[in-house]
C-alpha cells in the first residue's frame, strides 16, 4: 500500500448516522451551488426554495424527495432533489401541493426520476382534493436520461397530461419554459407569466437549427406573446414575488377541489353604494363607448374584481370577483374596444372561462352590450364559425348557475352566446336596452338597400320599421327577460337571481359537464 493510500484509509472518519443525513440534507438544500444561486441573485429573481417559501404561509412547508437524484450515475452528485422540490402546504389555510423547478440543477431538465415525483403530486392532488402549483422554469427533458429506444420505450405517458379538474391547477411561469413546464403552464387553470418569461414548445437555439433561421427568444415565445395573442398567459407580472401573489389570490376565488363551493369573504363596507354611477358610464346612446370594467366595479363587492386574459381579446372581459361575498365569474361586452364586437379570439378567451368556472362551482354572470361577431376575410379564416358553436356548446353544458343582465344592445347569434335564448336561468335588461336580430342600421341596408346619403327621408322611415319591438319590454312581453330593471338595480338582481339559484338539493355543486374539455384550442 503506497504512502498516499496509507495517509486517505488514516483521515477517513467514521460518521454517525446523524451526522451522515444531516450532511446528505445540505448537500440536497444547496441546490445548484452558491454560484449559481448568487447569480440569480444578481438578477433580482428568486431560486425555486424561495418560491416555495414565498407561495406556502409559513412553517407549513412538507418536503418529499428531498434525496432523489438522477438515475444516471455519474449524476448522482450534481443533481440534488433532481431539480425538482415538491411537497405540500398550505395557503391561505388551505391545503395545496407545489412542484418547484430548480433552474439551477441542470436547467431544472426533466428525467425519469423527477417525473416520479412529479406524478406523485398530480395523483394527490386529484386524489385528494387538493390545489396543485408549479413554480415553472426549465430547459425541458434531459437528453441523456431520455435518449435511445429505452428511454422512449420506458415512459408512462398514458395520463401524465390529462386534466379531468378535480382540483385547481395553476402555473407560474418565470423564465425558460420548455418541455414539461410549457406543458404544465397550458394546461393549468391559470397561468401567470412573469415578464421576460419564453414559454415554446422547443427552445430558440433548436428551432434555429431545424430551420437555419435565427430566431429571437422573446419572439418566438415571449412573455407578450402569450398574453396577447395566444392567450395562455391569465395574468402578467413585473416579479417572482408578483407572481406569487397572483397565484395565492387566483387560489383565494376557488374551492380546494370540484366537490365544495368557493371560500365565501366578508363584504367590504361600501360595497354596492356606487350603483347610481352605471348610469352616467353608460352612455344612452348605442354608438358611444366606455369601458365596461367600470361598470363592474360598482357592481362587485369593493377590491374583489381578479382579471382574467386581461391583455387577450379585449372586446370581452373576464374577471373572476366577489357578489355579496360569493366568488363569481362575470363575462362582459366592453364597447371600449372594437366596440364591443366578438371575433374569434373572444370565442376561445369566453369558452375557457366557461370551463373554469363550470369546473369549479362558480356562478356565471354576463354583462351584455354587444352589436355582433365580427364578420369578413380575417373572421373566417380564423374559424370564428367553429368557435362561435365552441363557445355555445360550452355554454349549454354549463351546470353553474348563469344569470345575464341585457346593458345597452344585444344583436345576432351572440344574444344566444351571451345568455339569451334560454341559455341562461336568470336574465334582466336595462329598461333602456335594445335587442333584435340585427342592428337597425344594418338591417335596413340588407332589406331594403336604401342608402341614408340618397334617400334620406326613406331611409328614417325604414329605419323607424326596423327598430320596432326592439325594446326591453318587448323582449319581457315573451319572458326573454325576467325583469326590465333601473341600471342601478343590477348589483341587486343578480344577488337575488343567486339566491333563487342556488341548487339546494346538490348543494350548489354542479356537474362538471366541461371539466374534460380541451384546456388549448
Amino acid at each position: 500500500m503506497t504512502q498516499e493510500a496509507i495517509k486517505e484509509k488514516e483521515e477517513v472518519v467514521e460518521l454517525s448516522r446523524e451526522q451522515e443525513h444531516e450532511v446528505r440534507r445540505t448537500a440536497a438544500l444547496a441546490m445548484g451551488g452558491s454560484r449559481k444561486l448568487d447569480a440569480r441573485r444578481a438578477k433580482g429573481e428568486l431560486n425555486a426554495r424561495e418560491r416555495v417559501a414565498l407561495l406556502l404561509d409559513p412553517g407549513t412547508f412538507r418536503e418529499s424527495g428531498l434525496f432523489i437524484t438522477s438515475a444516471v450515475v455519474a449524476d448522482h452528485d450534481k443533481t440534488p432533489a433532481d431539480g425538482k422540490i415538491a411537497g405540500s402546504g398550505e395557503i391561505n389555510g388551505r391545503r395545496a401541493a407545489v412542484v418547484a423547478y430548480d433552474f439551477t440543477v441542470k436547467g431544472s431538465s426533466s428525467s425519469p426520476v423527477s417525473n416520479k415525483k412529479m406524478s406523485h403530486f398530480k395523483a394527490l392532488s386529484a386524489n385528494n382534493g387538493t390545489p396543485l402549483i408549479y413554480l415553472s422554469e426549465s430547459t425541458g427533458v434531459r437528453m441523456p436520461d431520455a435518449m435511445g429506444g429505452t428511454g422512449m420505450g420506458s415512459a408512462n405517458s398514458k395520463t401524465r397530461f390529462l386534466r379531468k379538474r378535480e382540483a385547481p391547477w395553476v402555473s407560474a411561469a418565470f423564465g425558460y419554459c420548455f418541455g414539461s413546464a410549457a406543458w404544465h403552464t397550458v394546461t393549468a387553470d391559470f397561468a401567470v407569466f412573469r415578464k421576460g418569461s419564453v414559454l415554446a414548445v422547443s427552445s430558440p437555439g433548436l428551432v434555429s437549427r431545424a430551420t437555419g433561421q435565427e430566431v429571437d427568444a422573446q419572439e418566438l415565445g415571449g412573455w407578450k406573446v402569450h398574453a396577447d395573442v395566444t392567450g395562455y398567459a391569465d395574468a402578467v407580472a413585473d416579479t417572482d414575488e408578483e407572481a406569487i401573489e397572483l397565484a395565492r389570490r387566483f387560489l383565494s376565488y376557488l374551492p380546494s377541489h370540484n366537490g365544495e363551493l368557493p371560500p365565501t369573504a366578508p363584504i367590504p363596507s361600501g360595497s354596492g353604494d356606487r350603483a347610481e354611477e352605471i348610469k352616467d358610464i353608460v352612455p344612452e346612446s348605442r354608438t358611444k363607448t366606455y369601458d365596461v370594467r367600470e361598470v363592474i366595479e360598482r357592481v362587485a363587492d369593493t377590491g374583489s374584481v381578479f382579471p382574467i386574459k386581461a391583455r387577450y381579446a379585449k372586446s370581452l372581459v373576464t374577471c373572476l370577483t366577489r357578489i355579496g361575498g360569493q366568488t363569481v365569474g362575470i363575462i362582459a361586452n366592453n364597447p371600449k374596444f372594437k366596440g364591443g364586437a366578438l371575433d374569434a379570439a373572444a370565442c376561445d378567451k369566453a369558452t375557457s372561462f366557461l370551463v373554469l368556472c363550470d369546473s369549479y362551482n362558480i356562478p356565471l354572470v354576463h354583462l351584455v352590450d354587444q352589436p355582433g361577431f365580427l364578420i369578413g376575410l380575417e373572421a373566417e379564416r380564423q374559424k370564428v364559425a367553429g368557435k362561435i358553436i365552441n363557445w355555445m356548446n360550452a355554454l349549454s353544458l354549463v351546470t353553474v348557475p348563469k344569470i345575464s343582465v341585457t346593458m345597452r344592445k344585444n344583436y345576432g347569434q351572440a344574444f344566444i352566446n351571451m345568455g339569451g335564448g334560454g341559455t341562461a336561468d336568470a336574465t334582466a335588461g336595462w329598461w333602456s336596452s335594445e335587442v333584435s336580430f340585427m342592428d337597425p342600421t344594418s338591417a335596413v341596408a340588407v332589406v331594403h338597400g336604401v342608402d341614408p346619403k340618397e334617400e334620406p327621408e326613406l331611409y328614417a322611415e325604414r329605419l323607424a320599421e326596423m327598430a320596432k319591438g326592439t325594446t326591453a319590454y318587448d323582449v319581457g312581453r315573451v319572458y326573454g327577460f325576467e325583469q326590465v330593471i333601473d341600471p342601478a338595480e343590477t348589483r341587486d338582481f343578480i344577488l337575488g337571481a343567486l339566491a333563487d339559484q342556488y341548487n339546494a338539493r346538490t348543494n350548489g355543486i354542479g356537474e362538471h359537464n366541461l371539466s374534460t374539455w380541451p384546456t388549448s384550442y
